[in-house]
């Protein structure tokens, strides 16, 4: 028997709202190709939270 994950897909408010990133800011990356977003319909749109999390990157601190 084998088992198939399940992608899990979220808004763009959801998004934003996880990660304290407004929507437009998201909207933005989405149109330069830096976020990857998938449409279920004309006005659609969804975002792998994998994806988005990927964008926060982690400032180095001086010691």
């Amino acid at each position: 028997m084998t088992q198939t994950t399940r992608r899990h897909y979220e808004t763009l408010s959801d998004a934003a709202t996880r990660t304290g990133l407004s929507i437009k800011t998201l909207r933005r990356r989405i149109a330069v190709g830096e976020l990857a977003a998938y449409r279920a319909g004309p006005r659609v749109i969804r975002l792998d939270p994998d994806d988005v999390d990927r964008l926060m990157v982690r400032v180095p601190t001086c010691d």
